[in-house]
Formats: structure tokens, C-alpha cells, sequence
């Protein structure tokens, strides 16, 4: 396993600051013993999502679905056939129908909104360690 001690970045994007909190605190600083404390990014609005992407170093994207004016589903569908080594994309749903619009948008992982800290740190933790090991993200 990697050293625990090493940091991890996530960027969480909602026009919500409601939201971008909610998912903080569900999935905590350390969601797992072997990924890392993490360092939150929050982004707000497109733009700001679009520069934290051009900076890199990003190891975790989570992406509110409801988001206005861009929601998260569409920009993960765009990220994943524009960004060169994306990170992983988590997205947030408000209703469980729309999970099959989720899974449209090409995102690594799914999460209900309000966010359940068991399963949101389960899935936040799971995505590091993909990136950690590598895994490559299909289009």
C-alpha cells in the first residue's frame, strides 16, 4: 500500500455551497487508512472547475449533477473524452432515476445526494486508489 501519510487532492464542484460541505464532511479528511489526508479544492462555477483541471494535480474530481448552469453530468462526459489522464470523476445525484443519466456521463463512480459519509468516503477512497494504481480511464 502507498504511505499513508502522503496527500491527496479532491476537488468538489457545486454551485452549492451547501452542497460542496455536505460532501467534505461526508467523506471527511481521510476516507480510508491507506489513501492519504486530503486537500479540498472547491470550485464553484465552470470556470473555476476548468482551472483547477488545467493546473493538474488533481487526484479525485466530484461533481454535482444538479449544478447550474453547468451540471456535472454533461462536464464529466466532456472531461472524459478531452482531458489526457483525467482524474477520476465521482457524480452527485439528486433522485435515484437518475442514475442511467449517470452512467451516460461516463463518471468513474455515482453518489446519492445528501451524501451518506459510510458509502461517500467508501467511494471517495476507492477512486484514490484507483488513480494510485494506475488504472486508465476508458472513453
Amino acid at each position: 500500500m502507498a504511505d499513508s501519510g502522503a496527500r491527496v487532492t479532491v476537488c468538489v464542484y457545486s454551485n452549492s455551497a451547501d452542497v460542496r460541505a455536505r460532501v467534505r464532511t461526508a467523506v471527511g479528511r481521510r476516507p480510508a487508512p491507506d489513501t492519504g489526508r486530503i486537500e479540498w479544492v472547491e470550485c464553484a462555477n465552470h470556470a473555476e472547475l476548468l482551472e483547477q483541471l488545467d493546473l493538474g494535480g488533481l487526484d479525485c474530481v466530484i461533481l454535482d449533477g444538479d449544478a447550474q448552469p453547468t451540471g456535472g453530468m454533461g462536464l464529466a462526459r466532456q472531461f472524459k473524452y478531452e482531458i489526457d489522464d483525467c482524474p477520476p470523476l465521482v457524480v452527485l445525484v439528486g433522485r435515484k432515476q437518475d442514475g442511467w443519466l449517470a452512467a451516460w456521463s461516463l463518471a468513474d463512480a455515482v453518489l446519492p445526494l445528501p451524501p451518506n459519509p459510510i458509502e461517500a468516503a467508501s467511494v471517495v477512497a476507492e477512486q484514490l486508489r484507483r488513480r494510485r494504481a494506475g488504472i486508465p480511464v476508458v472513453r
